[in-house]
């Protein structure tokens, strides 16, 4: 058996980066092979995917899920796995088995289907699946011999909620981001300074507030 097709992958921890000037959580993922030549490096990429289907919900989840989902009673149908993160890192040359730590740049823009995702839940686990794949060097005749990292090694991952809660909170303290038009960020601007407000959380409470009482009549 070829070192390569040896080699197996598992998240052992995932936690936010400390001290990142971006929104980064980081996978402690731990290498192993059964060879008894040591590989001299890992070029290492994973796809990290969302398994919604993996976990039970609250009605109040279930409420913020609507737009990824529709109603539960939908949901066996609608409730499948999608793709939220790729990441990459190279791995220095090791024997047996080493860990590796391997960034997850995070966004928390609500256009993108993992943040409205994350942003639904409230307590519980994040269930994950990440896809390894990349290309592993190891000391061949001839010099080196690069294989490829085979299709088939995965691991599941149940991250904690409260560990996205705390990356968000560290960048984005009581917030969030919401990707405007130009149109629609001018017309909300003339709305907030023709009324005198102060910000735009003002003129989007008042519009809500607005619209609200006119359904309400």
């Amino acid at each position: 058996m070829s070192p390569a097709y040896a080699t197996t992958f598992a998240v052992l921890d995932l936690a936010p980066q400390p001290y990142a000037a971006t929104p980064i959580l980081s996978a402690r993922v731990g290498i192993a092979t059964v060879s008894e030549d040591p590989v001299h490096a890992v070029v290492l990429r994973a796809q990290v995917r969302i398994e919604p289907q993996r976990r039970p919900y609250t009605d109040e989840e279930g409420a913020g899920l609507l737009d990824l989902f529709g109603p539960r009673q939908r949901w066996r149908d609608t409730q499948r796995s999608f793709p939220w993160l790729h990441c990459a890192t190279t791995v220095p040359g090791f024997h047996g088995g080493t860990e590796v730590d391997l960034p997850l740049p995070c966004t928390y823009d609500f256009e993108v289907s993992a943040s409205k995702y994350l942003h639904a839940l409230r307590d519980g686990v994040v269930p994950l699946l990440f896809l390894f794949s990349g290309t592993v060097f190891t000391k061949g005749a001839g010099g080196f011999t690069v294989q490829q990292i085979p299709w088939d090694r995965e691991d599941r991952y149940e991250m904690p909620v409260s560990v996205w809660r705390e990356l968000v909170a560290a960048h984005f303290p009581d917030a969030g981001w919401l990707r405007l038009d130009r149109p629609t960020i001018d017309a909300l601007a003339d709305y907030k300074s023709g009324h005198g407000l102060l910000d735009f959380d003002s003129a989007v409470r008042r519009l809500l507030a607005e619209s609200t009482a006119e359904e309400s009549r």
